[in-house]
């Protein structure tokens, strides 16, 4: 959500170089959250490889379809899933404080108002509709440049996984569709260039940086917040200059 459109406004081409990189980076991202999420166990592979599956076919569609779309039809359609994604935060973030409120007012236990009666999948279930979500979210990865993960991992969540299982089996996902949609970029001789493996650097030290950052001082809901705000900010300017 956020590399693409500092690269955009570094002056390279949105559709050649930004979206391209863009799925390279969020892919590199994602597999490095992915390893210690592997070793962790929390990752759900039986379940959701359908998912995954239909996420790398789908993705590079997605990116063969790119150049016939107009750029700023492009800008639109990434500016409006920006939004979205900030709209999500700031529904989770009030959803957290409701429930800190409901706590602390009424007495209960934190791990009693955690359990909340869901409907209960089964494997094939999760495995169906895993399996058809993913296309189109693998479709819309490749097209725009982004993982998606703010679609699955709610997904997952209305599918009954737990906070970090949803995490780390939406890595899984994004990690697989993020490099096959730059793949699929690729094949339209997407050159390499200094700045690729500076980008990728930038985001193996980054990356370390922020989540030892995250789990020592961070307070999650304020970085929660500053995203969200930094995403509304972002889709204005996109928008702003269009027109």
């Amino acid at each position: 959500m956020v590399y693409i459109p500092i690269l955009k406004w570094a002056g390279l081409d949105f559709k050649e170089v930004v979206i391209p990189l863009g799925l390279l980076l969020n892919g590199l991202n994602t597999l490095l959250a992915l390893i210690p999420y592997h070793k962790a166990e929390l990752v759900d592979y039986r379940g959701m490889w359908p998912m995954g599956v239909t996420a790398v076919i789908f993705a590079p569609i997605g990116a063969l379809v790119t150049p016939y779309i107009s750029k700023p039809i492009l800008i639109i359609l990434f500016a409006i899933l920006v939004l979205i994604a900030a709209l999500k935060v700031f529904y989770d973030l009030n959803k957290a404080n409701k429930k800190q409120k409901w706590v602390a007012t009424s007495g209960a236990s934190s791990e009693i108002t955690a359990t909340a009666e869901t409907k209960v999948y089964t494997l094939r279930q999760k495995q169906i509709i895993g399996g058809s979500t993913g296309a189109g979210i693998g479709f819309i990865g490749g097209l725009l440049g982004v993982g998606g993960g703010f679609i699955i991992a709610p997904i997952l969540m209305m599918l009954g996984y737990k906070t970090k299982e949803a995490a780390a089996t939406t890595a899984f996902v994004v990690t697989f569709s993020s490099f096959s949609g730059y793949l699929g970029h690729l094949s339209k001789g997407l050159p390499l260039s200094w700045l690729t493996f500076l980008a990728i650097l930038a985001v193996i030290i980054g990356s370390q940086i922020g989540s030892n950052f995250m789990v020592k001082k961070a307070k999650g809901s304020t970085v929660k917040l500053i995203y969200g705000i930094t995403l509304v900010l972002i889709a204005i300017k996109l928008i702003f200059d269009l027109f």
